[in-house]
């Protein structure tokens, strides 16, 4: 039994919060993350061991699928992940910084797990729809050659399924640039 973290995300509140009962009432699973983000949607995310995971994301597509944006089940997700969403992650130095956008909050989460697991970075930060009109956005860190590798890993997965917005690497970012993203 392995962990594993999985979300959806609504095109309205009632049905993310109708979805959110069901996940918990199909599976032995906990909600990590319930809220309406931009411009009206609802995400829930979820933790439990990957069967529980999976069972609870597949039951709600089929019983709430007609408001539904995207889904995912992410097993063994990259330790980063949480404290990157939660903007907790402390960082040091700065070599690199990586930024990639999406048009949904779903992708990013994805993108950014694919990226830490590509390359030794450090996710800064995942915003995910809030304040962004649905879009969302990650920061991350680390050696010039790192960062590019991460970013393009990322940058390709969301691709697939048409979310890529945009992405950029700077390297050595300026002190300034350092102190408002940090």
């Amino acid at each position: 039994m392995s962990k594993a973290i999985g979300m959806v995300e609504y095109k309205t509140v009632s049905a993310g919060v109708v979805a959110a009962d069901s996940l918990v009432k199909t599976s032995d699973v906990s909600i990590i993350e319930a809220q309406t983000v931009c411009p009206g949607k609802y995400i829930v995310i979820i933790t439990g061991d990957l069967s529980a995971v999976d069972a609870a994301i597949k039951n709600a597509k089929v019983m709430h699928g007609e408001q539904l944006i995207s889904s995912f089940v992410l097993g063994n997700p990259h330790e980063s992940i949480f404290p990157a969403i939660y903007g907790a992650t402390e960082i040091g130095e700065v070599s690199a910084l990586g930024i990639l956008e999406t048009y949904d909050a779903a992708s990013m989460i994805v993108a950014a797990d694919e990226a830490a697991k590509t390359a030794i970075v450090d996710l800064i930060e995942l915003r995910l729809a809030r304040g962004m009109c649905g879009k969302s956005y990650m920061f991350l860190t680390g050696e010039v050659a790192a960062v590019e590798a991460a970013i393009q890993r990322a940058k390709m997965t969301v691709a697939k399924e048409g979310m890529y917005l945009d992405s950029s690497v700077i390297a050595h970012p300026d002190k300034q640039i350092r102190q408002a993203i940090l």
